[in-house]
């Protein structure tokens, strides 16, 4: 039985590689279906520490992985977590790998769970080309205001939403954007009265009722230009001139492999946790937007990947080193 696997491969994943790695625990991480994790679909991070010019999403987990394999952490590149069973001791883990194929299992002392959260899109074939590395990339859709706000100064922008998430999204983006479209399938907001009311009070703010989005318009450099606007009444459409689209419909956290184990979660399948990043099963630990809703953050998750690894070492020497 190996001593830690670590399942996710985004800052939390990294994170907790590399303090288990320097501790000599022998890590062995697996990458999932997206290394990198959401992030990569993210362009200039500039406000995560020690890059005072930003740095590319995928270019920071590229080099959270060679400071993680340096210290001799065993990556699993493209094998997804299918099934956590509880043993004996610790736990077994059953994986496919995507590129191979092929399927395998292992058992390991303790388990880091650091798979984060899914934000919701709506779904348009299109959108894909905005969620992809490389040349081809489209740009101007992301589900971060904190992370890329900034970006859109001076600037007309669009959140989608209706609840509390689209509002603080709309408040925070009116520092920089000179008018944020909320729009919304409905005449009335699903957030708190008092977000709603703060939000629809902002002058920069415009909320745009009965609409949804049908279609995304790129200039010739590939960075949005304008959305199809559709009424979801009568099914006219129109065009709305924005050069950012900020989703906050929601995510979802990555814990479907774990259907086998009884992890505790919150209303929203968030995996809860004790002491920090324990989830109460022995061994087992979360990290990063798997168990965290409220901050989102790439420092933040982090942060925990280094507290789960920590605590996972802590486990390992109480119970025979």
């Amino acid at each position: 039985m190996r001593p830690i696997a670590i399942i996710g491969s985004g800052p939390a994943g990294w994170t907790a590689a590399i303090y288990a790695a320097r501790a000599d625990l022998k890590p062995v991480l697996f990458t999932g279906r997206q290394t990198g994790g959401q992030l990569t679909t993210t362009t200039e991070v500039e406000n995560f520490p020690g890059f005072p010019e930003g740095i590319h999403g995928p270019e920071l987990m590229s080099r959270c992985e060679q400071q993680a394999t340096r210290f001799g952490t065993e990556v699993k590149a493209g094998c997804e977590i299918t099934r956590v069973e509880q043993i004996p001791g610790g736990f077994r883990l059953s994986w496919e790998d995507l590129y191979q194929g092929t399927h395998d299992s292992e058992a390991f002392r303790t388990v880091i769970i650091a798979t984060g959260a899914s934000a919701r899109y709506l779904g348009l074939p299109e959108e894909k080309d905005f969620l992809v590395d490389g040349p081809e990339r489209k740009h101007g859709l992301t589900a971060c205001a904190t992370c890329d706000g900034a970006f859109y100064k001076g600037v007309d922008v669009a959140v989608v939403g209706g609840g509390d998430t689209a509002c603080e999204e709309a408040q925070f983006l009116t520092r920089f954007a000179s008018t944020v479209y909320l729009i919304h399938r409905r005449d009335e907001l699903r957030a708190s009265k008092i977000m709603a009311a703060r939000a629809l009070a902002n002058p920069k703010i415009k909320p745009l009722w009965f609409k949804t989005i049908g279609g995304y318009h790129v200039d010739a450099k590939r960075k949005l230009e304008a959305i199809t606007l559709v009424d979801t009444k009568s099914g006219a459409e129109s065009r709305l001139a924005v050069k950012g689209v900020f989703m906050a419909i929601g995510h979802v956290p990555n814990t479907s492999f774990l259907k086998d184990l009884p992890v505790r979660t919150d209303a929203n399948g968030y995996i809860e946790v004790v002491n920090g990043c324990d989830t109460g099963l022995p061994g087992l630990f979360a990290a990063g937007d798997v168990r965290d809703h409220r901050y989102r953050q790439a420092i933040t998750a982090a942060g925990m990947g280094c507290m789960a690894a920590l605590e996972a070492q802590h486990h390992l020497e109480s119970h025979g080193g």
